[in-house]
């Protein structure tokens, strides 16, 4: 009787019961809105652009401090959730998220517009991890799998979605909506989040490395801040932006001199030596460049070029987002099968052929041969990103894993940053050089394109296309730590029921 009460329980202890999918739920929404954000921004650009009469090495800050902001607080995720517990903080994240849309959808002028999308990141930033966190707690070892994907589902479906509904609101209503939109679905998340997330009891926490996260956060925005510059700049080698670059590349060097020597670093830099990680954190970040500077180019090509209305760019940019969902199970399954350093080098050579296309654009190429090519673009980046971070994660330790999370997220976070400011910077010296006398502005472009569009479709899809080169070479650059990537490494299989074995060696 015992034996088949026993029986009975295991099965059910492995069930995602009706509390864990409630939970899962509203983690969901409330961190749909925050991957959303990044793709529905985008297509909003050139609108924004105009109507702020603004640069296109300027209007690239709305997306750049956003993911630089999300960047910044995920390694505080850990620290921050031991002082004050994870529900607090869950919601206090979701609130200042949403205080950030309010305030962007009422920006006066372009600065502010950068100054709340900075408000908005920060909130976003630990919305997701904090809630990864909720559900693994709460679904235990047994169930994260299943649990996992649930969250996994604004992921997949945000580069789908994202595009169109923020193509559809820009092109109905004020693009101050995009923003706005974000406020009752956050207010639903927080009154569900009151009432259903778990509490957690709250721990001393370790000290904070604060000097660490100034150097970081400082470094990077420094050396983001001297790219953008070198847009404006008459030369490269102006005495500001290049000064800027210098500063800021010299406080990451800092920022890794003392995360070797400090007890509890920001970010472990030692696990970047390691070669599945290090390999994994430098595909992560060559190819995110490329592809994150990419997201931002399409709108703009396809709304100053060919003079498409936002809803028809966000319907136009779908085949991405359809090629990561078609991409990204296959190439789980034969990372499992074959490891990544077979996957990952064909998901690079996806992306590539994609990009390809991309490179020699011009200002009347038929728009299946263009979706076709993003589809590529998509696939390859479906069949790279995931497998490449499950190799990361091969040769570490249980205690590594929470470092690790926090720092491959930080890379792909920073190379979408990166990605932004250097291919707008390529973009408009690229305009400039092709149309004297345009220094960037997208109201001035357009202003061209229907003034003389025989003339200046050809001059600025030309243009684009000397940019998509440089996100080309990013992409190419990719194969090489692809192929540094460990070999799958054949362990005998545990028995049935047994937790699989967690290596403590070296990748």
């Amino acid at each position: 009787m015992t034996t088949s009460n026993t029986e009975a329980v295991a099965p059910r202890a492995q069930v995602l019961t009706r509390e864990i999918i409630t939970l899962a739920a509203v983690v969901v929404l409330g961190s749909i809105m925050t991957i959303l954000d990044a793709t529905i921004v985008n297509v909003a650009l050139p609108t924004l652009g105009r109507d702020f009469h603004a640069s296109i090495t300027t209007i690239q800050w709305v997306s750049t401090v956003y993911l630089l902001a999300f960047a910044s607080v995920i390694p505080l995720t850990g620290w921050a959730s031991e002082r004050i517990g994870t529900k607090p903080l869950w919601i206090a994240s979701l609130a200042v998220f949403m205080a950030g849309s309010l305030l962007a959808g009422l920006s006066w002028s372009i600065g502010a517009l950068i100054a709340f999308r900075v408000l908005q990141g920060l909130g976003g930033g630990m919305i997701m991890p904090l809630g990864q966190t909720i559900l693994a707690r709460a679904a235990g070892p047994q169930r994260m799998g299943r649990v996992m994907s649930i969250v996994g589902v604004p992921m997949l479906l945000a580069p789908i979605f994202g595009p169109v509904i923020g193509g559809a609101i820009v092109g109905n209503a004020s693009w101050r909506w995009i923003f706005f939109i974000n406020l009752p679905v956050g207010a639903l998340a927080l009154a569900l989040a009151v009432r259903l997330l778990p509490s957690s009891p709250r721990r001393g926490g370790g000290r904070l490395d604060a000097l660490g996260l100034v150097l970081l956060s400082g470094g990077v925005a420094t050396f983001l801040y001297g790219l953008a510059e070198v847009g404006r700049a008459g030369t490269p080698t102006a005495a500001g932006p290049l000064g800027a670059l210098l500063l800021g590349l010299a406080l990451v060097v800092v920022f890794v001199v003392h995360a070797l020597r400090a007890p509890n670093p920001l970010i472990d830099v030692r696990l970047f030596a390691r070669r599945g990680f290090g390999a994994a954190a430098a595909t992560n970040l060559v190819l995110g460049t490329a592809l994150f500077g990419v997201a931002l180019l399409l709108p703009l090509y396809f709304q100053l070029v060919r003079g498409l209305t936002p809803l028809e760019t966000g319907l136009l940019l779908i085949p991405q987002g359809f090629g990561a969902l078609c991409a990204i199970g296959v190439a789980g399954a034969m990372t499992d099968r074959f490891g990544a350093r077979r996957v990952v080098p064909v998901g690079v050579l996806l992306a590539l052929a994609g990009t390809v296309a991309y490179g020699g654009i011009g200002a009347h190429d038929p728009y299946w041969y263009l979706g076709g090519a993003l589809f590529l673009v998509g696939a390859g980046l479906g069949a790279t990103i995931t497998p490449s971070m499950a190799a990361a994660f091969e040769g570490l330790s249980r205690r590594e894993v929470p470092q690790a999370t926090s720092a491959l997220n930080v890379v792909q976070r920073i190379a979408g940053s990166l990605g932004t400011a250097l291919l707008a910077v390529v973009l408009q010296r690229s305009i400039t050089a092709e149309i004297p006398g345009l220094h960037g502005g997208l109201g001035q472009a357009a202003a061209r394109v229907a003034a003389d569009p025989a003339r200046t479709q050809p001059a600025l899809a030309h243009a684009f296309g000397a940019t998509f080169w440089v996100a080309l070479v990013f992409t190419a650059a990719a194969l090489v730590p692809a192929l540094m990537l460990p070999k799958r490494q054949r362990a005998a299989r545990p028995p049935h029921g047994a937790p699989a074995p967690v290596a403590d060696r070296h990748g």
